[in-house]
This record gives C-alpha cells, structure tokens and sequence, in this order.
C-alpha cells in the first residue's frame, strides 16, 4: 500500500485493480451515453512515481526561497508524501471530460464548478459516480482539514475503504526513516499525527 511492491493492475489508458477498473469501464459507458467521454488523468501512482512529484516540487520551492518546512508545508497542500498516496493503492484515479475542449492545466478545481469546462462531468460524477462504487474524496466541506478540494479525484469504495484501515496500522514514524525523502527531517511526530489525522484521514467519511 505504499507503491513500493508491484500490483497487477488492469485498464486501458489508466491502472486500477481488476474491480477498479471494471467498475471504472462500466462508469465509463454510462458516461459515454450522456456525451461524457470520461478519462482518467492519472490512476496507479508507484512510490518512485510519487516521490519525482514531491522532489521536483520541493526543489522548485525551496528554489524560490521557502525553508525546507515551509516548502513541506506548501507541497501537502495538494500533493502527498510518497508511500502515503491513495494513488498507491489502485484504487483512486483523477478524472476528466475528453468530449470538451481541454483546459491548459486540466486538474483545477475551477474547471469542475458552476460555469467550469468540466462542470457537465462534475454535475453527472455527483449523480452517478457512487453508483459505481466510486466516491469523492477530497470533498468541499467546509471543515475538512489536510488536502485541498479536489473535485477531480474519485476512490473505488469497496477496495479502498478497507485499505485505508490496514494503511491506519501503519508506523509511519519507522517507514519513513528507510525512505529518502527531502524534507524528512521536518516530519516529526507532531507532523506526522498531524498529517495523519488531517491529510489521510479527514476525507468524504463514507470512504473511511
């Protein structure tokens, strides 16, 4: 569950475990017929994939200036410390509408809202997605801590909710003292139970 071991994953032109991407392709069709050509932006992430997008962004704030702390803090803002990602998983992708013209940063919750190039998709994930066995996860509600709002980013409930519970049993503290992460030395244990209960934690409840 920290992308370090290899899943056998399954799907075209995304990388979900076998229910996953069942569950995803029947989505997918449904969606087809409302003129919402659905595609995944991003699917499986490794710890190797993940752990480019933390370096390249901690080089890049610590480049502009920030502390390392304060680097940390901006990247948790969106992006997880590798070997904590749901992208892990196989379980979690990112999502958007293929039918409309595409947006220079597609994954922008502005894009998803009211007005929004992806607000058709977002209005039909709202209505349809659970029927699927899928769930936003980082909703809009308006005291949930951690991660920011991303309307974009949907969990196979069924797989995922039990993962989370094993990840929960996880000592963090240990694991991430065999990673070699930027940034590590600031992950203390009052980051890390931070971390821990805002940014894995606090997301829609019916996923945890």
């Amino acid at each position: 569950l920290m992308g370090i071991a290899s899943p056998k994953l399954y799907g075209d032109n995304f990388n979900l475990r076998k229910e996953a991407a069942d569950a995803f392709l029947k989505m997918r069709a449904a969606a087809d017929k409302e003129g919402i050509k659905l595609y995944s932006q991003s699917s499986y992430r490794s710890f190797t994939h993940q752990k480019s997008i933390w370096e390249r962004k901690y080089k890049r704030f610590t480049g502009q200036g920030m502390s390392p702390e304060q680097a940390v803090t901006a990247i948790v803002e969106y992006s997880t410390i590798p070997g904590t990602s749901r992208h892990h998983w196989g379980t979690d992708l990112d999502v958007v509408d293929l039918a409309v013209k595409q947006p220079a940063d597609r994954l922008l919750a502005k894009h998803f809202l009211k007005g929004g190039v992806y607000s058709k998709l977002y209005t039909w994930l709202n209505e349809h997605a659970n029927d699927f066995g899928f769930y936003e996860v980082y909703t809009s509600k308006s005291d949930r801590k951690g991660f920011s709002y991303e309307p974009w980013h949907y969990s196979y409930k069924p797989l995922a909710q039990g993962y989370l519970q094993t990840y929960l049993k996880y000592d963090l503290a240990s694991e991430f003292k065999n990673l070699s992460i930027s940034g590590a030395t600031h992950f203390d244990s009052s980051f890390i139970t931070n971390y821990i209960e805002h940014n894995i934690k606090d997301i829609n409840p019916v996923l945890r």
